[in-house]
């Protein structure tokens, strides 16, 4: 099975920059978005063989998720308080979590929070962190989970091309990286540096300075699987040529 992840940056842009291209060229068993940016019925986007899934951010123009499937899911669930609870009402209002479940595993598209220039939303983010591992940790007992999505979060030095500089910007500073370390030792895996721990491939790219054409970028989009289904995951892939975002898609495949 393909899996793609894929930040658009707003659908609606990216649709005038041949997404629906794109879209049937991979065709991906799962095609998973965020920051999708649209509202309900701004946007017929549908294809053929496909059942999709949006969750939308209350304020309009922001955030969002989506998720395109060949498969059928056993439930479909928005937000993380369907599981958690009120504790994670405070995170249901940006449309960032979608979980489709099947039968031997659950899939997640994911949009985690910015921390913001000067840090402004480091506080909410890290209370974001700890909900959504709790979350994970309650599916996995469950079944197996596969999540994707932009987790804004350079984890390695080698996950950006100038880590001494950017060591209190948004994306690397020691407590977003702390968390996403926190969240692989309990029990997942992040495919891309497993099966790749030397490569240095960005999924994100600035606007700014031309950064895209000296690649001078982020590594920021993942695939994260539990580890129990590691030996199923036969590849995972950055797809640095494909334009239309500011961020390119990533690919895992699973036997």
């Amino acid at each position: 099975m393909r899996f793609i992840s894929w930040n658009v940056n707003g659908l609606r842009a990216c649709a005038g920059k041949g997404f629906a291209e794109k879209f049937i060229e991979m065709d991906a068993d799962f095609f998973c978005l965020q920051e999708t940016k649209i509202q309900a019925g701004q946007l017929d986007m549908e294809f053929p063989g496909y059942e999709s899934y949006w969750n939308y951010a209350e304020k309009k123009g922001y955030s969002g998720t989506a998720i395109y499937t060949k498969h059928h899911p056993t439930s479909v669930n928005y937000g993380m308080q369907w599981k958690l609870g009120d504790v994670a009402e405070e995170h249901e209002h940006e449309g960032r979590v979608i979980t489709l479940e099947y039968a031997d595993l659950y899939v997640i598209t994911v949009y985690v929070p910015n921390a913001q220039d000067e840090l402004r939303r480091l506080d909410y983010r890290m209370r974001w962190e700890d909900c959504f591992l709790n979350y994970i940790k309650e599916l996995d007992r469950e079944k197996p989970v596969v999540f994707c999505g932009d987790l804004n979060v350079a984890h390695e030095e080698i996950d950006l091309k100038n880590p001494k500089t950017n060591r209190r910007n948004p994306g690397f500073t020691d407590e977003e990286r702390g968390k996403f370390t926190t969240l692989l030792e309990a029990g997942f895996k992040d495919t891309f540096r497993t099966l790749h721990p030397e490569e240095q491939t960005f999924s994100w790219w600035s606007y700014r300075f031309h950064a895209r054409e000296k690649n001078v970028g982020w590594r920021i989009d993942y695939f994260v699987v539990s580890e129990r289904l590691m030996p199923k995951v036969v590849e995972a892939k950055i797809h640095t040529d494909i334009m239309g975002s500011d961020h390119c898609p990533v690919e895992v495949e699973l036997r």
